[in-house]
């Protein structure tokens, strides 16, 4: 996502400064294509950058890289802007937010409700929150990546709603699976099944993107078995904390740690259908 972010922002005449990644050899490599820096130490990316942009996998990488002592994005930060992109839960953007602040700096969330291709293309969806005067500033980056934009308030608020998108994304994930699986074991058309879904209410965007993959057993990753099951522990987490039985979202959470455990975990999440289509399961 992050390079592909960085890709994007470069054809559209974005100066990128700097390019980091715990990866060096991958960092290195999309440093020479985008003739920019690749350093080895956070704080290097800060002191050569305005605007710092951040997609990291989980809520411990985000704390390492905004932590207030050793390397860090922090260090030297006064005036600098940090968006965020990840999806981490509620309570580590709002640290970041103030330890950016008691730098002199500034963060804001920008949560990414889409994908890979979307990145590539500058066609995210991006749920944002945080300061709207820092969000104003940063208008023309944002623009450039994305083709729809919904600010949602207070700092916090956007991870609180990613999470809930991809607690029902992965609902729906789940449930085609089982759908189509069933369907496979009646011996009934897959594609007959999917079109019919398509034209009634079992229509939905999973479908679309994931209907054929579940059916032929493609399942390149763009959004891994292991995030959706982060993800969705997230919104079960804040679902505790407001009193809500979600017993949907608790069981398509079992069905992707199983993944994770069965060794599937770095499927794309239409790889849920390997646990529901007969005679796939990996024992």
């Amino acid at each position: 996502m992050g390079a592909n972010m960085a890709r994007r922002l470069a054809e559209k005449g974005f100066v990128v400064s700097a390019v980091f990644d715990v990866r060096r050899e991958a960092a290195a490599e999309l440093a020479k294509e985008l003739k920019c820096a690749a350093p080895d130490k956070l704080a290097e990316v800060t002191a050569k950058s305005d605007v710092i942009l951040t997609v990291v996998s989980d809520d411990q990488a985000m704390q390492e890289i905004f932590a207030e002592k050793g390397d860090s994005l922090l260090a030297g930060a006064a005036g600098r802007i940090f968006v965020n992109f990840a999806t981490v839960t509620p309570a580590v953007h709002l640290e970041v937010e103030a330890a950016a602040k008691r730098t002199g700096a500034a963060a804001i969330e920008a949560c990414m409700a889409s994908s890979i291709t979307q990145a590539r293309q500058g066609t995210l969806y991006l749920i944002l929150a945080g300061d709207s005067a820092v969000v104003e500033k940063v208008g023309p980056i944002l623009e450039a990546l994305s083709l729809a934009r919904r600010y949602v308030g207070e700092t916090g608020r956007a991870a609180q709603v990613k999470a809930l998108v991809n607690m029902v994304m992965n609902i729906n994930t789940s449930g085609l699976a089982e759908g189509l699986a069933l369907g496979n074991a009646l011996g009934i058309d897959l594609n007959v099944l999917r079109e019919i879904f398509s034209q009634t209410g079992a229509d939905s965007r999973v479908l679309e993107t994931d209907g054929a993959d579940m059916q032929n057993r493609e399942h390149d990753c763009y959004f891994s078995a292991a995030h959706a099951a982060k993800d969705s522990g997230i919104a079960l987490k804040l679902a505790k904390l407001a009193g809500v039985r979600t017993p949907l979202g608790e069981a398509t959470y079992g069905q992707y740690k199983l993944m994770i455990e069965k060794g599937l975990g770095e499927l794309d999440k239409s790889g849920v259908a390997e646990l529901t289509f007969k005679g796939r399961e990996k024992k």
